[in-house]
């Protein structure tokens, strides 16, 4: 609304809003500015929904139920369901097991190379590079030192996620020198498989060597009179559980891991039998006397200082 002054120029009203929404005549105010900020809206499109954020939940291959991942990793990444047990890396393997900040890594300066210069999809120099920007570890295994409820021990972890654990050269030299320390400094000696693959293709010949040297180590700390106890997780195939993982002084078990040398598939495609129920998990090779107990992850750490009291490491 416009009115005229005395000298003849427009002047536009001031218009007071009480805190009813009316305007000072009585009148509700027309509101240009809500309109302009609907038509905003408007030209916006409707609103996206807000979604719930990735990775807050877990889907469990067990029972099928969903499950909070902070609920899960508080109980070390297992179902609190039905006890399925998640992957793990070997760097939170190594902060479940030993007591916090005691860790003392081993070798961690060995590199693999490509001696045979292999190439499958792509170079395996270039592989190696890809795997570990991708998981931050030099190879499969992470090797060192560190206390297990105030006792001393030697630790080894593969991981899965590096090549499917797959052991090659470096593998194999850095399990051979924890168990060859271990046998010096007359430690009890861990080491916690978690390996889908066995010798790695990549580097041929040189790879399967290193499932003969883990192994002669083994018989040299045994006869020294070490105690080596030996943990199985999922998967634990191939020449790994052909090799050193089989051969603890007491080889523990993750409930439901799969452990064996072919893939079951593979057996049964092989011997056209069909194979019993639960076959090459940790449950039926306890049954067969393979495997000396199951234990859950969250139970490890005691199972194992418990064992070591027991047998005087």
């Amino acid at each position: 609304m416009e009115r005229r002054s005395k000298s003849g120029t427009a002047e536009a009203d001031v218009v007071v809003q009480d805190g009813s929404g009316r305007t000072g005549d009585g009148s509700r105010r027309a509101g240009g500015t809500d309109r302009a900020a609907s038509g905003a809206a408007a030209a916006r499109g409707p609103r996206a929904k807000r979604g719930v954020p990735e990775g807050l939940w877990l889907k469990c291959d067990g029972c099928g139920a969903t499950i909070y991942r902070k609920e899960a990793e508080e109980i070390l990444n297992v179902c609190p369901q039905c006890g399925y047990h998640w992957y793990v890396s070997a760097a939170q393997r190594i902060g479940q097991l030993l007591d916090t900040g005691t860790f003392e890594e081993w070798d961690a300066n060995l590199r693999p190379t490509d001696p045979l210069g292999f190439r499958d999809k792509k170079p395996y120099a270039e592989r190696i590079v890809a795997e570990q920007k991708r998981t931050g570890l030099a190879d499969a295994a992470l090797t060192g030192t560190g206390m297990i409820r105030a006792r001393r021990v030697a630790c080894g972890v593969t991981d899965s996620s590096f090549i499917m654990g797959s052991m090659g050269s470096v593998v194999g030299e850095r399990l051979t020198r924890l168990v060859e320390r271990a046998t010096e400094s007359r430690l009890p000696l861990i080491i916690i498989s978690a390996s889908g693959g066995g010798a790695r293709m990549h580097e041929g010949i040189l790879s399967l060597m290193q499932m003969a040297k883990v192994s002669a180590a083994l018989a040299r700390y045994s006869k020294a009179g070490g105690l080596f106890i030996s943990v199985l997780t999922n998967p634990t195939m191939g020449g790994v559980a052909a090799s050193f993982a089989s051969l603890g002084d007491l080889v523990f078990a993750e409930p439901r891991a799969l452990i064996g040398f072919a893939g079951p598939r593979t057996i049964k495609a092989t011997i056209r039998v069909e194979l019993p129920k639960g076959f090459q998990t940790s449950e039926f090779l306890l049954e067969h006397g393979f495997v000396d107990r199951i234990v859950s992850r969250r139970d490890l750490k005691s199972e194992i200082a418990r064992v070591i009291d027991y047998c005087g490491g």
